[in-house]
């Protein structure tokens, strides 16, 4: 009961009409950004551009920016479990930001659905619920969500899912880039919380 309580927790309160709108701009950087947006650098930059063979870092800066604002935001276990499983699923079968490994990665699905669903549920516990400072709180989420994310693929590997050829890649994007892209998503995301903090005031 305490954990839906939880769920349902948001800064502030929106009309039907702005809640439908940030849901429907979330999903977007949920679901398209990951399965269009590194294919589009790709072919706006070159395969080899520095842009396109760091994208991602872009499309994973975005969603995480659209986790942590779920958290903030959104209201409703069905909602969030619908924005936290987008992401993995349109990245793996839009096949540009892991590439070949792409096939490989459907394995680390649960593993990033729990991570996802990690830094969404602490945001709304630490920083809604217990009125812990923002970074403190996105440090202890990221933190937790790198290591459920990190941990899935050391398990996977060790019983030798991945060929030995992608694993120091995997491992990289596993661990350091997650801790990046989350990173940059919380500070994104800091902007979203101030606004609702100064319309809160106001």
């Amino acid at each position: 009961m305490e954990r839906e309580n939880v769920l349902n927790k948001s800064m502030r309160d929106y009309s039907k009409q702005i809640d439908i709108m940030q849901i429907i701009l979330i999903c977007i950087g949920a679901l398209i950004v990951p399965t269009f947006l590194a294919s589009l650098l790709t072919k706006v930059f070159g395969a080899n551009s520095f842009i396109a063979s760091h994208s991602q870092i872009i499309v994973g800066s975005i969603v995480n920016t659209a986790l942590i604002v779920t958290a903030i935001n959104v209201k409703g276990w069905k909602k969030i479990v619908g924005i936290i499983t987008l992401p993995s699923i349109s990245t793996i079968l839009g096949g540009y930001v892991f590439k070949t490994a792409s096939v490989y990665m459907a394995y680390m699905i649960p593993a990033i659905w729990i991570g996802n669903f990690a830094i969404v549920y602490l945001y709304k516990q630490l920083l809604l619920n217990k009125k812990l400072n923002y970074f403190v709180t996105g440090a202890i989420a990221i933190a937790v969500k790198v290591a459920i994310i990190f941990g899935g693929f050391s398990l996977l590997n060790i019983i030798g899912i991945f060929p030995e050829k992608l694993v120091q890649n995997l491992q990289i994007a596993m661990g350091t880039t997650q801790a990046v892209t989350a990173t940059i998503g919380m500070i994104i995301s800091y902007t979203i919380y101030l606004a609702n903090k100064k319309t809160i005031k106001n």
